[in-house]
């Protein structure tokens, strides 16, 4: 008997978070087990308010497809809700699995990163605890690039681009004074430092611009003295 499935956005939007939700969309939609595949609008925190929309209808077409997989942020919209432990409040759980059921939802897929995982992870645990027949699906997607398991997420090729850019555009500019000045520049990463690393990539260009000077990654140790001690050397 066909069951139906759904499918939501977490987390920050990226250039390619689309393209992993084509995906989820296109394989359910081939999947002759799958009846109707649920969108959840604003993740979670959508399907507790009742907030799904029907996509068979929407996505019927493979240029419509083709369309999403190409237009950037998140199409579904997006939340940052992180579900609380079903030891200390099994409401919102019961509220979850009881939608799921009136809809006779069986495949859940969730797109995101490090938040969106754990909310799989609960849901999934809560899902086996009780008996329930639900499968679980996280579908990764992070700039952070540190999603466990993983070579590199989507999400986080564009992110590393669009930083890389930057620095050399900021670089290109700072070159043109005369004066010396100092650019310091925080980049996103969570705990991981792979968004700060790709700060050198124009470096590869060959064209004499040597894109950041100084790295601190998070997974090392900040030693404030050696820090300054470090930019005054570079100074000189």
């Amino acid at each position: 008997m066909s069951q139906n499935a759904v499918v939501g956005q977490s987390g920050g939007p990226t250039a390619a978070i689309n393209a992993t939700l084509v995906g989820s969309i296109r394989e359910s939609l081939q999947n002759t087990d799958i009846n109707k595949i649920y969108g959840m609008l604003n993740g979670i925190e959508g399907l507790l308010d009742g907030n799904i929309k029907i996509l068979n209808d929407i996505f019927e077409k493979e240029e419509d497809l083709r369309l999403l997989e190409h237009t950037p942020s998140a199409a579904l919209g997006s939340c940052r809700l992180k579900l609380p432990d079903s030891n200390e409040n099994e409401n919102i759980y019961k509220k979850i699995f009881e939608i799921l059921s009136e809809k006779d939802i069986k495949y859940f897929f969730y797109v995101g990163g490090n938040d969106s995982m754990d909310t799989v992870k609960k849901l999934s645990d809560y899902a086996e605890k009780n008996n329930i027949d639900l499968k679980v699906i996280g579908v990764p997607k992070t700039i952070d690039n540190d999603l466990n398991g993983t070579d590199h997420s989507p999400g986080y090729g564009s992110a590393a681009k669009y930083i890389a850019t930057t620095i050399r555009e900021l670089s290109i500019d700072n070159a043109v004074y005369s004066q010396k000045s100092v650019l310091i520049i925080e980049i996103m990463g969570r705990d991981t430092g792979w968004l700060t690393a790709s700060s050198t990539l124009p470096r590869l260009g060959g064209d004499g611009n040597n894109g950041a000077d100084l790295l601190y990654l998070p997974e090392a140790a900040f030693d404030s003295e050696k820090y300054i001690s470090d930019i005054e050397k570079q100074f000189e």
